[in-house]
């Protein structure tokens, strides 16, 4: 009885002991893991970091044509073009500023650009006036939104297609800097057509002192010098309709 009673008292006893060896092992896990030291910051992705070169200034929502800065201040990037020494948005979308290389661009919604075809609406500026052509940088397709195009190089205003009466000199309807709204004829040669109504000058400046012009009847006037001047202009000119 007695050794039967020893060996009892000892099958107590063992669990007893696991027992308290498991509640040991417990302890010191959470001693480890209160002394585990803390990071002090998780590690930004690639997303934080481009977000981190971004001025206040970006979210700014602009359209094609639009002045966003000028080279004293920034070098163009990809979304804008140059004009003397304006940097304008060349689509519709959003402006992004790097801060450490000081590049200002617009950025689109998608990834994917779509073509050009005859028969779409686009926006561009004049670069150039010949005697019988105006030269055109396209930068937006009427319809894509935001979405950038692949690029089709210089396109042009025939003197023929510029409206649907006679044109005697493309210099009473059109200057460089001019953002108009065009059909495409072609895309072979690149030749566009303003001769509808909608179609022509949506937004100009003074050539005196650069101000943004406004309508006033069938002509434009400079709201700072008052200086009067012809456009082909579409019905939309002043109203940011594309």
């Amino acid at each position: 009885m007695i050794k039967g009673s020893s060996e009892e008292s000892e099958s107590v006893r063992l669990p007893e002991k696991m027992d308290q060896k498991v509640t040991e092992e417990k302890r010191v896990e959470a001693t480890r893991v209160v002394k585990a030291p803390r990071r002090s910051s998780v590690k930004p992705s690639k997303k934080e970091k481009e977000e981190e070169n971004m001025d206040e200034g970006e979210m700014v929502f602009v359209m094609p044509g639009d002045i966003i800065a000028t080279t004293e201040e920034f070098s163009p990037g990809v979304g804008t073009f140059l004009h003397v020494a304006d940097i304008h948005a060349a689509s519709t979308g959003v402006v992004k500023i790097n801060k450490k290389s000081r590049i200002i661009s617009v950025v689109p919604s998608t990834k994917y650009p779509p073509s050009i075809a005859v028969g779409n609406i686009v926006i561009g500026a004049i670069i150039g006036l010949r005697e019988s052509v105006a030269l055109v940088e396209i930068a937006a397709i009427k319809g894509e939104g935001e979405r950038e195009f692949k690029k089709v190089g210089t396109a042009a205003v025939h003197v023929s297609n510029v409206k649907d009466s006679y044109c005697k000199r493309l210099d009473e309807e059109f200057a460089v800097g001019d953002i108009i709204k065009a059909k495409v004829l072609n895309t072979e040669n690149m030749r566009l057509s303003t001769a509808e109504k909608e179609l022509g000058v949506m937004k100009a400046q003074c050539s005196n002192c650069r101000a943004v012009m406004v309508k006033d009847d069938n002509k434009l006037k400079c709201p700072e010098c008052g200086r009067v001047e012809r456009r082909k202009l579409s019905s939309d000119y002043g109203t940011g309709i594309v």
